[in-house]
């Protein structure tokens, strides 16, 4: 008998067991066998009129029943050479970065590297200065483990090139003008649709492994949000006014992030600095930039071959900031 396709964890063992099938779970099966080619979750929720959750739940009493339900939708659309040839999915984790810290403690980065953590759900998302991130069912939620050949101080543009992976994405799948807020953040508009996050473990000039924590929201419905939370965050759905396909969606951004981390690995800094220029909505802007040590405003008048936020401060002085957050006045 032939199985379908959906995304689910990597490596999850098969269990004999004898577990009654509910209704439900046939009939995700029956659709499963008879899909020609792998079918998404947000499919099969449609068409049966459930929740993904719900879905989710199907598919694991699948799995626990011994059917080998691959994850091959991603992979469907992939065309990198290393970025995703390795993924981990996940229905739900407290962070994708948080498994990618315990995988590295497992196994050498090395061997990892290029690796993608994908979750449905994370129930303790973080994003900057460690604020939490909301992360329900319909977004993007994952992570890149990489062992870079990227010079330490140039390791923050791991950063700029996924950032200009998520916008320029955004712009040639859904023709949405999507710019960037320096240092991490999507903006459509004037409302977050996506943020990134690098952690990495280094000594002295030696990186052991970075990685890249993506959120956007993708299918997330806006009234998952607090009132005060929809003024300044929207979704890719609510822009277009229809759910996307999330898996041809992360397999454009992937081929997006892997061309310009090769220019990273070649040193080609100024066109990745030169690129994230012309998306910037930061530069030319007033701005008030709040790091670990002081707060201060002035004009954001350049990024550095670093990706240094350059400031002239009210009282003409020029600031260098390479850490902070960036407020638009």
């Amino acid at each position: 008998m032939r199985k379908g396709s959906l995304p689910a964890p990597l490596g999850a063992d098969r269990f004999e067991a004898v577990i009654p099938m509910t209704d439900s779970s046939f009939r995700v099966l029956d659709i499963l066998e008879r899909a020609d080619a792998p079918i998404s979750g947000e499919k099969i929720s449609d068409e049966l009129g459930i929740t993904r959750s719900a879905v989710w739940k199907n598919i694991n009493e699948l799995r626990l029943m011994g059917y080998d339900i691959t994850s091959s939708e991603v992979h469907k659309n992939l065309k990198t050479v290393f970025i995703g040839r390795k993924m981990r999915y996940l229905e739900n984790t407290p962070s994708t970065n948080a498994t990618g810290r315990q995988m590295v403690s497992e196994e050498d980065p090395e061997k990892l590297h290029g690796t993608v953590i994908i979750a449905e759900q994370q129930t303790g998302g973080v994003g900057r200065m460690g604020r939490a991130w909301v992360s329900p069912s319909g977004g993007i939620w994952t992570t890149i483990i990489l062992k870079p050949n990227v010079p330490i101080d140039h390791i923050f543009m791991i950063t700029m090139a996924g950032s200009l992976a998520v916008a320029r994405a955004i712009r040639k799948e859904f023709d949405l003008g999507a710019l960037i807020k320096w240092p991490n953040d999507i903006f459509i508009g004037n409302k977050k649709v996506a943020g990134l996050l690098l952690e990495l473990s280094a000594e002295a000039d030696t990186v052991h492994y970075c990685l890249l924590g993506i959120g956007i929201d993708a299918n997330v419905p806006l009234d998952n949000f607090t009132p005060e939370l929809q003024k300044a965050i929207t979704s890719v759905s609510a822009e277009l006014g229809h759910e996307i396909d999330r898996s041809s969606f992360l397999a454009r951004i992937l081929k997006e992030f892997e061309s310009r981390y090769l220019l990273l690995e070649s040193g080609e800094f100024d066109t990745i600095v030169q690129e994230w220029k012309s998306l910037s909505c930061t530069l030319e802007n007033r701005v008030q930039v709040r790091t670990l040590k002081n707060s201060f405003e002035g004009e954001a008048i350049d990024i550095d071959e670093y990706g240094a936020l350059i400031i002239k401060k009210d009282n003409g002085k020029i600031e260098r900031v390479i850490a902070g957050d960036c407020c638009h006045q």
